[in-house]
């Protein structure tokens, strides 16, 4: 058995043609936040391709899977993806505008619904999308001209300021709340998002010049003004708040404040904090009830990282706080950070058992920037993670599944099938996840820890199967199970099927013999060997020999391919550890 390997493709797994395999950092978690901000504003993150054409429109989308797809190799699980961006939309809206990063020209619309198909591709590959919404900012002055007569700006005068050059909705108008509710509840009414995610819910930079003294003078009543101010920002996230959970109450609500909190007593602020240099009372949120999640902007290393980062933890209120880490800073055109900047903050949020990591943004991520990703394949998330279980919302689970089984396939992968379960939780939809445990374990004496992140195979999946090659899962002595889970996190037991003693006797071609964590090759004339997961997605490469130490290895199944300079592969064998 052999294909030909795009030579592209074959290029580049010469040119890095070393070992990439890693000693783990001690157990994996099951549950954490992976979030990745991907930006639309600009196309800076996505579409390079302007769709104004049926080829362009192809271009646009295949761009966006080929980014999801890296992402999900890396076993991200959220995407933030950038809806609304200066008072302009990447859906059809009847309120606002087509962004013009889609086609080039605002209001023109690109052939096809982005967040429908983000929204989509996403849950076909496991991940959340979060509706990323930028709130107060209207759009530069200078654009207003662009934006033409149905900007915002002129649209609804009343509610609008300029500051330093900028429009911006002004908070303390009541009218603005009710605007950004109705921008939000367009999201949530029509797609099937998972979340909903304010950017820039907050007073504006050099806030203490923000022209609102009219403003204040008709609804302040007398309050301290910057009190005021913290109740107006506080009053819009309340109102969205109550509204998303009224229609859809495992949406998921979150932001991303200022990253610093307000000053610590022996770590100041410096002048910029959420509280009290842009009235972003984030923490309060937390503590009322009228947030899911915050994902603070901690783009800072040192000491105005870690103290910072465990103020937010400890006022978490049980609550998701995954802080989001300045990744573009280590690009040399930014502030070229050493990638240990981030790990040590990579690892701080995890030993301290914080919701996840969250990332700004996609490109500096996707492009491999001081070798972030591989480090996160390899070494920080070498495994599937759910997200963490919203039980303030929900915390019944849904009922397992049932009637487990193989499905025999004649020339196709086998296929494991379920019967549905049912849910508590009306409208939200069931999705499953799947596990392979090692050794013969029957139903009552499976437990939690063996359905911890190393036996994960696939999350959130919608359809009731999945192609599985059960030969394999015969003979290297799997029990599989399917778990259902809701939309607010909750698991229930699992369903189990032991495929461990079916395989007695059965003939084991094409195994591999792995000895003290040296795996054993057979003769051949390739130059180069390639390990890759059951998926085919390249772990290890290097040049051809007899013997290969495979001890950093997670536990799994793998497949080993030679590598040829014409760009052909053959399939050699699989091995287990």
């Amino acid at each position: 058995m052999h294909h030909v390997i795009p030579l592209l493709f074959f290029i580049l797994i010469l040119q890095n043609n070393i070992p990439l395999l890693a000693q783990l950092p001690g157990p994996q978690p099951k549950r954490e936040t992976r979030a990745v901000w991907l930006t639309t504003f600009s196309g800076l993150d996505w579409p390079r391709t302007k769709a104004t054409s049926p080829e362009g429109m192809r271009k646009q989308k295949a761009e966006l899977c080929a980014m999801l797809d890296s992402l999900q190799a890396i076993n991200i699980n959220t995407i933030l993806f950038q809806t609304r961006t200066r008072s302009a939309v990447v859906y059809p809206s009847q309120i606002e505008p087509w962004d013009m990063a889609l086609t080039g020209t605002v209001g023109m619309s690109p052939g096809y619904d982005p967040l429908l198909f983000a929204i989509q591709e996403c849950h076909r590959r496991g991940m959340e999308l979060h509706a990323w919404m930028v709130t107060i900012p209207v759009y530069p002055i200078a654009q207003a001209k662009l934006m033409g007569p149905k900007g915002l700006a002129r649209t609804h005068k009343p509610i609008v300021k300029k500051h330093n050059g900028t429009f911006y909705l002004d908070p303390g108008h009541p009218s603005t709340a009710e605007y950004l509710t109705r921008i939000c509840m367009e999201v949530v009414q029509n797609y099937d998002i998972d979340g909903i995610h304010f950017d820039y819910i907050r007073y504006p930079e050099h806030a203490s010049t923000f022209p609102d003294a009219d403003t204040y003078k008709k609804y302040g009543r007398g309050e301290q003004k910057a009190a005021w101010r913290r109740a107006n920002i506080t009053r819009i996230v309340r109102t969205i708040y109550t509204e998303v959970k009224r229609l859809k109450p495992w949406v998921k609500v979150s932001s991303s404040p200022v990253g610093k909190y307000a000053d610590l007593a022996r770590y100041p602020s410096k002048g910029w904090n959420a509280r009290d240099a842009v009235h972003q009372d984030a923490q309060r949120w937390l503590a009322e009830g009228i947030h899911d999640a915050l994902f603070p902007m901690m783009y800072f290393r040192g000491n105005d990282f870690f103290p910072f980062a465990a103020d937010w933890h400890e006022h978490d209120a049980g609550r998701i706080v995954a802080p989001g880490l300045g990744i573009y800073f280590l690009s040399p055109k930014e502030k070229d950070w050493p990638l240990g900047d981030i790990t040590r903050e990579l690892h701080f949020t995890r030993n301290e058992g914080m919701g996840g990591q969250a990332y700004f943004r996609c490109r500096f991520l996707l492009d491999n920037v001081k070798g972030l990703k591989r480090y996160l394949r390899l070494r920080f998330y070498p495994f599937p993670a759910l997200t963490p279980a919203c039980t303030w919302i929900d915390s019944i689970p849904p009922t397992m599944p049932t009637r487990l089984r193989i499905e025999r396939r004649t020339g196709r992968d086998d296929m494991l099938t379920w019967g549905a379960s049912s849910d508590n939780l009306p409208k939200g939809g069931i999705r499953y996840n799947i596990y392979a445990v090692r050794g013969d374990v029957n139903m009552d004496s499976l437990t939690a820890e063996h359905l911890h992140a190393e036996n994960i195979v696939s999350t959130y999946l919608s359809d009731n199967q999945y192609p599985i090659n059960a030969t394999y899962a015969r003979l290297y002595g799997y029990t599989l199970a399917v778990t259902a889970i809701d939309r607010c996190g909750n698991e229930s037991q699992p369903a189990v099927l032991s495929l461990a003693t079916h395989g007695a006797g059965m003939k084991t071609e094409g195994m591999l013999r792995v000895t003290d964590g040296m795996l054993t090759l057979p003769h051949s004339p390739a130059t180069f060997y390639a390990i890759t997961d059951m998926q085919d997605r390249i772990l290890y490469t290097g040049r051809y020999n007899r013997s290969v130490d495979v001890s950093t290895l997670p536990r799994g199944m793998y497949r080993v391919r030679t590598l040829h300079k014409k760009g052909i592969s053959h399939f050699i064998g699989t091995f287990t550890k």
